[in-house]
């Protein structure tokens, strides 16, 4: 029986997936050997136990679950910054700084205005919390009309909210961390059972996500129109309205991933709220195998991405590396990834065939 290693091996080049998937692997590797070396067990990374805690009951616990928490807020904007990077080959680099301010405007609105610290709520929860999202919404159709109505380049577009967004969330604090003490509030950073909410609010997100993109035409013309805008205008599309919905999208991502942020210290801390949280949701797209000029994106990859990137900051923590240095491994990867990702080197390795191997197996 003759097997052909070649066109496996080319299979497995074209899928999107296998970036991500290789990038987990490595990660998982790591903590199994950083694990056995230090004698805690070759497999306590995988290890996932029930805790009796006081406020919360019993809970899951574990290195896994933790990603799976930690790095909710980055899955919300990787889904938001997937189909930005698809339609306009751009990114939005005001989303860590969209949500610091989302999560100001809700808190500021559930606690009342020149309030700093509350235990009862100024206005409903769903008044505060739909705010939060309407105000991602606000900022992401200001951002698209810069990069679809004014044909600003996205990270120039988005430069003006980077800056501001905070500024703005302070002023509405008048400079205050504004406290929410209220469990009705807290929730949506709490847990739900046994398992964390943040979990189950970003699974619930990317299930909505998928089945719209799968269910109706938008994931095709946000692709199409992300390979060739004049083509896809030629044929009846209407460009700008498409990059302008993937930019409102972000921004209703980033107002969801605030409001968990915010849930979780049940404050609005607006200088630290989403901090450099930009450059994870960029990272997860890159690293989920899709081109940062745009066209054809994978989802899934970019969820993967994500939780990637957060298991990378977790493992650095357990091998020693400070708060401070963990950037810099992040910067080596991301010039890595896109290195591996430019046309000369594919055009490198597609020269040398390095793929095409036969084998016969009797």
């Amino acid at each position: 029986m003759n097997i052909d290693l070649g066109v496996w091996f080319k299979k497995m080049k074209k899928s999107q997936l296998l970036l991500p998937i290789v990038a987990m692997i490595l990660v998982m590797a790591v903590n199994i050997i950083h694990d056995a070396a230090t004698g805690a067990g070759a497999f306590s990374f995988f290890k996932i136990t029930l805790q009796q805690t006081t406020g919360n009951g019993t809970i899951l616990y574990g290195r896994i679950i933790d990603i799976l928490n930690r790095g909710s807020e980055a899955a919300l904007l990787a889904l938001g910054m997937t189909l930005v990077v698809s339609a306009s080959a751009g990114t939005d680099i005001s989303v860590g700084s969209v949500m610091s301010l989302c999560a100001s405007f809700c808190c500021m609105l559930l606690a009342g205005y020149g309030v700093s610290s509350t235990n009862d709520l100024a206005v409903p929860l769903f008044v505060g919390v739909l705010a939060g999202m309407l105000m991602g919404c606000l900022c992401g159709a200001f951002n698209g009309l810069l990069v679809a109505r004014f044909n600003i380049q996205p990270m120039v577009a988005t430069l003006i909210l980077y800056s501001a967004a905070r500024a703005i969330g302070l002023l509405l604090c008048n400079d205050l961390i504004v406290y929410v003490r209220n469990d009705s509030f807290g929730f949506f950073g709490s847990f739900l059972g046994p398992i964390p909410t943040p979990i189950i609010i970003t699974a619930i997100f990317i299930a909505i996500l998928s089945v719209i993109l799968k269910k109706t035409a938008l994931g095709m013309y946000i692709q199409s129109v992300g390979i060739n805008s004049k083509a896809s205008r030629i044929a009846g599309l209407n460009s700008k309205r498409i990059i302008h919905l993937a930019y409102v999208v972000c921004g209703l991502f980033a107002g969801i991933a605030g409001i968990v942020a915010s849930s979780r210290i049940t404050s609005a801390d607006s200088n630290n709220i989403g901090l450099y949280l930009e450059m994870d949701a960029i990272l997860a797209v890159a690293l989920g195998g899709n081109s940062l000029g745009g066209g054809k994106f994978s989802l899934a990859g970019s969820i993967i991405g994500a939780y990637t990137i957060q298991a990378i900051t977790t493992t650095l923590y357990a091998l020693g590396v400070s708060t401070n240095q963990a950037p810099v491994f992040k910067a080596i990867i991301v010039i890595i990834i896109v290195a591996i990702q430019a046309p000369p080197v594919k055009a490198f390795f597609k020269k040398k065939n390095l793929f095409k191997v036969s084998k016969e197996v009797a």
